[in-house]
């Protein structure tokens, strides 16, 4: 079946999310294991609890008012307590979320971002998911705990984020290129289309997002040639797709982006 690309635009304002009130609160620390079919809409909600969301195999795309996130396996997403967030399924996810009390490790980042999964977290997530009573701290449930919260505050900041901005000019530029990843637009393009100075975008861009025209755009390709590569299509395809002249021009993208080839990082 052909990629056929979705509406990005949220369903509803994401900082007015739902609650989402499921988690036992008797512990501390709960690990939920959840499965999920492709196409699957969580919609916006938010956490009393710190969470880690995790997909074991499968791909998500999470959405906050702060940005987007693409998702694959070895990677998670932060998402801090009080932040509304939505996540869909591209691809058949196995989830296990973790929920932390904010009260248990305050130290804890209060920003949401991508993460690389390790061999070590990926097995205490393994390990906290089988824990279903309460743990006292110097049991072995208790240490596995705290090593989990130990491993969570090596975190590394991966580049699978791609800001949102506020500005409706900066939005309008971003919304079409998220539609048409293709379009080689220019910034003086814009500019002349927006009635404004190219500076004054530039400005924008480095404010509001924290990088120029030229890395939002790549961001987007990337994170767009990802969901693509998730359902099966063709590297050639999507490197045309997300406006690549070739396929190892997109190749040598995605290693200096993220340390390997689509094929090596999808495997």
């Amino acid at each position: 079946m052909p990629y056929r690309k979705k509406d990005i635009s949220p369903p509803c304002p994401l900082r007015e999310g739902a609650p989402w009130r499921e988690v036992p609160t008797q512990r501390p620390v709960t690990c939920r294991v959840r499965d999920y079919p492709a196409g699957f809409h969580i919609s916006p909600h938010w956490h009393e609890r710190h969470q880690l969301v995790y997909a074991m195999s499968g791909l998500m795309v999470v959405r906050s008012e702060v940005g987007r996130w693409v998702v694959p396996s070895t990677r998670a997403i932060w998402m801090p307590a009080g932040m509304a967030h939505a996540v869909d399924c591209i691809a058949d996810v196995h989830m296990r979320s973790l929920y932390i009390d904010p009260g248990f490790a305050p130290a804890l980042p209060a920003e949401p971002f991508a993460v690389g999964v390790s061999p070590l977290l990926r097995e205490l997530l393994h390990a906290a998911s089988l824990i279903d009573a309460p743990f006292e701290e110097h049991t072995r449930d208790g240490r596995v705990v705290r090593l989990l919260l130990d491993e969570l505050h090596r975190m590394d900041v991966l580049p699978l984020h791609l800001p949102e901005p506020a500005d409706p000019r900066l939005r309008r530029i971003c919304q079409h290129l998220q539609r048409h990843p293709e379009d080689e637009a220019t910034l003086p393009d814009w500019a002349q289309l927006l009635g404004v100075d190219v500076k004054t975008i530039q400005r924008r861009f480095a404010a509001e997002l924290g990088m120029t025209f030229g890395q939002w755009r790549q961001q987007a390709r990337l994170l767009e040639a990802m969901e693509r590569l998730a359902t099966g299509a063709k590297v050639i395809d999507v490197a045309l797709a997300t406006g690549y002249d070739s396929p190892s021009a997109f190749t040598s993208m995605f290693k200096r982006q993220l340390g390997q080839t689509p094929a090596a990082f999808f495997r």
